[in-house]
């Protein structure tokens, strides 16, 4: 058996995992969630959660990461804190230490995933020997995939989510317009759409645009959270707002904001499945799919996914499911640790 440490580590919170090897599987011994802020450094936390557990040094640790991995080092995005992993295992004398992008992890921790994890969109007909894609829409739009060596599957990020938004119909047209004009910008990104951020982009535009009336309630999130741009935090999500109504269709504007985004973000899985054929499966992640599952249910994700003319036909054949588990992350972290 052997002691691993897996760790999530946002710019809002840490989250850490002691976890226990073995030939059956990996046993989560004890787990806790710390606000970043309050540390100026990753070390601390560890020695206060090593210490609570009153255990001893794992042998190895996973840290996936909320910003970019280079070279074995990471700065966080909206914290102040840069990560080497030399450092880390010198301070915390921990023998092998990893840190890994916060969606390579969700690639890893697709391995560690139940059946009632997941929620599959479309069957299709699974290859094991096939390449397999994530890509999920959050605060922004991560985007990977995983390719079969040996034994194992290598996970692999990207930047996809930067790729350029491209509209299908003249709707999304005036969309991208819209954008371009608002932010003054030469190109907007798929990102710019499918997100958090999307969603109240597409919002205010078809607010903008009068295209049907505000509900009281929502517009005063939307100005509440226009008020607050360029803060640190905010205190209202009108994303989040957005959806919420639209399921249970109270508020036609904040529906056609969504059927706008699932579409948008369909045509965007499909688009990675073309490059990748992930005939292993395609899994979606982050964490505005598990909110409106009903939506992601309704027909319009698929439609966008599989609409790719005479390719069409290759796109059914392909597994899709949306991941449930909001830990997958943190699964991924351990999953890793205990392959180093």
């Amino acid at each position: 058996m052997t002691l691993l440490l897996a760790g999530d580590i946002g710019g809002t919170k840490t989250i850490l995992r002691l976890v226990e090897s073995s030939d059956v599987g990996l046993k989560t011994l004890q787990e806790e969630s710390y606000r970043s802020g309050d540390f100026p450094d990753l070390v601390p936390i560890v020695e206060k959660f090593l210490t609570a557990a009153n255990t001893s040094t794992p042998e190895k640790a996973c840290f996936a990461i909320a910003g970019p991995v280079v070279n074995n080092t990471a700065k966080l995005t909206n914290l102040a804190w840069f990560l080497d992993t030399k450092r880390l295992a010198q301070q915390l004398g921990i023998l092998t230490i990893s840190l890994i992008n916060d969606f390579a992890a969700v690639g890893y921790g697709i391995f560690g995933l139940t059946k009632q994890d997941l929620l599959t969109l479309q069957v299709g007909k699974h290859q094991p020997e096939a390449p397999m894609a994530v890509i999920g829409a959050g605060t922004g739009l991560g985007q990977g995939f995983l390719i079969k060596q040996g034994n194992h599957y290598q996970v692999f990020p990207s930047e996809g989510g930067h790729a350029d938004f491209a509209p299908r119909n003249e709707l999304e047209f005036q969309l991208l317009k819209y954008l371009l004009d608002k932010h003054d910008i030469q190109r907007a990104s798929v990102e710019r759409v499918v997100s958090g951020l999307g969603i109240t982009s597409i919002y205010q535009f078809l607010r903008d645009r009068q295209i049907d009336s505000e509900n009281p309630e929502i517009a005063q999130i939307v100005r509440n959270w226009e008020q607050e741009a360029g803060q640190a935090e905010k205190t209202v999500d009108p994303g989040a707002a957005i959806g919420s109504v639209a399921l249970v269709k109270s508020d036609r504007l904040s529906e056609q904001t969504i059927q706008i985004f699932l579409e948008a973000y369909g045509a965007e899985a499909g688009n990675l499945a073309l490059k990748l054929l992930p005939y292993g499966g395609l899994y979606i992640a982050g964490g505005i799919a598990p909110k409106i599952l009903p939506l992601m249910q309704n027909g319009s994700f698929m439609l966008a996914f599989t609409q790719k003319g005479r390719m069409r036909s290759l796109l059914e054949e392909i597994p899709v499911h949306i991941i449930l588990n909001q830990q997958v992350g943190l699964i991924g972290a351990a999953v890793c640790a205990a392959r180093l």
